[in-house]
């Protein structure tokens, strides 16, 4: 029964479930650390997951740091 409605969950509603665990983590860093440090958690996050997927997509991270740190 339990499997059966996890993947009910999972697979039709993947998005709205996402959103309640984020939503659900986000209140609980908030609780223990405060907004302004959850805040920079989560960007820290973002940047990595960025980072990442542009690795997943096949570019070095010596391009990546270039293109982000060149003279301007």
């Amino acid at each position: 029964m339990w499997e059966q409605i996890l993947s009910e969950i999972l697979h039709n509603r993947y998005g709205r479930f996402l959103g309640v665990v984020i939503g659900l983590l986000f209140g609980i860093f908030v609780l223990f650390l405060g907004f302004l440090q959850t805040i920079f958690v989560a960007s820290c996050i973002f940047i990595g997951y960025i980072i990442g997927k542009r690795v997943d997509d096949n570019e070095s991270i010596r391009e990546i740091m270039e293109r982000l740190f060149k003279e301007r």
